[in-house]
């Protein structure tokens, strides 16, 4: 079997167990799969009730991860997620508790219900993979993914991420309600013994990989080919958000690398090993939008981040 094969193999199992517990959604396992695979973290958005957490916690068990969740509330502190020193009578000396930020899936939830201090503890730990606790840096899991659930922006008691976090995250992936038919199979399955919950506590769900496996697998992503032509042609798209009258900030180069980096893995789980131009325009939403600011004169008018890719993807011209 070829690596290649061999994480194709891998992605299609992983999609098969996370399908037992979660029911459709498959654009948004496929993009959280995005982001494991690429080393990157992603931040999900959609109102309480879409199974934002049950889908983190399936994704590390399927994977062989370590899980930890954090419930983001106006008077957490960045202490409360890093860690701190506690005196040790017994031992007459300070020593480390660790805060849940150590782990391998750190589920943020509801990362904007707290203020800009708590969630600029995450910032080295995304970007570095470490943390450092009273000038002493700590390493993190070399897998160490967020994925940071928030709810629209327009409710009550939220906060808008600072710039330089939101610019971390991979990509924003939104999570709809199920259509009617996926809604009365869950309320089906509610009234037995085969709710999502209860499945996956059963043990029916099965690992596929585990930690020491999946950076491997992250190196096979090396296997898929992007062409000259097609690195041209995402880098013109880029650019041009900074150039679109509409805009006041526009993508940066880390999303450049990021839209790179999410089209060649969306070729591995379409069974490709090679980039088209629809793996780079299928993710140009969710690569790029979370990073594009509009100016407040056209906002006011109803121009809409989606628009503005839209308008772009136009101009752009495809490789052929």
């Amino acid at each position: 079997m070829t690596e290649s094969s061999n994480l194709k193999e891998i992605l299609n199992r992983a999609k098969a167990e996370v399908a037992k517990v979660i029911i459709g959604q498959d654009l948004v396992v496929d993009s959280a799969l995005i982001a494991i695979f690429t080393g990157h973290h992603a931040l999900i958005e959609g109102v309480p009730g879409v199974a934002k957490t049950l889908l983190v916690r399936t994704l590390a068990h399927v994977l062989g991860c370590d899980f930890a969740r954090i419930q983001f509330t106006p008077d957490l502190m960045p202490a409360d997620i890093t860690g701190t020193h506690v005196f040790n009578l017994q031992k007459n000396s300070f020593s480390l508790v660790k805060g849940p930020i150590f782990t391998t899936f750190l589920l943020a939830d509801e990362i904007n219900r707290a203020p800009a201090k708590t969630q600029s503890a995450l910032l080295q730990a995304m970007q570095e993979r470490a943390v450092t606790i009273d000038r002493r840096t700590h390493p993190l899991s070399n897998n160490f993914t967020v994925f940071a659930t928030q709810n629209p922006i327009e409710y009550q008691g939220t906060y808008p991420l600072p710039e330089a976090q939101v610019d971390r995250f991979m990509m924003k992936i939104p999570m709809r309600h199920p259509d009617r038919a996926e809604e009365l199979t869950l309320a089906k399955r509610m009234l037995g013994k085969q709710s999502p919950e209860a499945i996956l506590n059963s043990g029916a769900v099965k690992p596929v990989i585990n930690a020491a496996a999946l950076a491997d697998l992250r190196q096979q992503m090396e296997q898929i080919h992007v062409k000259d032509e097609l690195t041209d042609y995402l880098v013109d798209i880029v650019r041009r958000t900074r150039e679109h009258p509409g805009v006041l900030v526009g993508a940066g180069p880390r999303a450049t690398q990021a839209l790179l980096l999410s089209s060649r893995a969306n070729a591995a789980l379409a069974d490709r090993d090679f980039v088209t131009p629809d793996d780079i325009k299928s993710l140009a939403v969710p690569v790029l939008g979370h990073r594009i600011i509009l100016r407040p004169e056209y906002e006011i008018e109803g121009l809409a981040i989606e628009e503005v890719i839209a308008q772009i993807l136009q101009e752009v011209t495809v490789p052929r």
